[in-house]
């Protein structure tokens, strides 16, 4: 149902934005629809456009509730703070340039890439 509503959503967008780029600019030059001539005469495209405006306008805020009640209604209840434990961090001084952290592991073999990297011999990939 979900895809299905949301395909006609996004087919409504493109109605709107084409409506609407059809439309005579009246700032100026800014529709690509102000020429003369054509199928209808200026009062009735200009009222068939602005009623088709609307009417895509409503379905697009109609179609963009629906979706929002279906994705709340598939979404998991509760918050994301009532997953997380209880217990608070324990405040510690923030961590200084340089400083390693507390559950580092000391290095087992030789240089690490950041040390040939300061030495200039790390291999490059290409």
């Amino acid at each position: 149902m979900m895809l299905v509503l949301l395909v006609i959503h996004m087919m409504i967008a493109a109605a709107l934005v084409g409506i609407v780029l059809v439309q005579k600019s009246e700032g100026g030059a800014l529709g690509i629809g102000g020429g003369g001539g054509g199928l209808m005469s200026g009062r009735g495209q200009a009222n068939f456009l602005t009623r088709t405006t609307s009417l895509l306008g409503a379905a697009f805020f109609a179609t963009s509730l629906a979706l929002t009640v279906i994705a709340n209604q598939s979404a998991p209840k509760g918050s994301v703070l009532d997953k997380v434990d209880g217990a608070a961090p324990a405040a510690t001084a923030p961590a200084k340039p340089g400083d390693k952290p507390a559950d580092a592991k000391p290095a087992e073999g030789g240089p690490t890439l950041l040390d040939k990297l300061k030495s200039g011999n790390a291999p490059l990939d290409r």
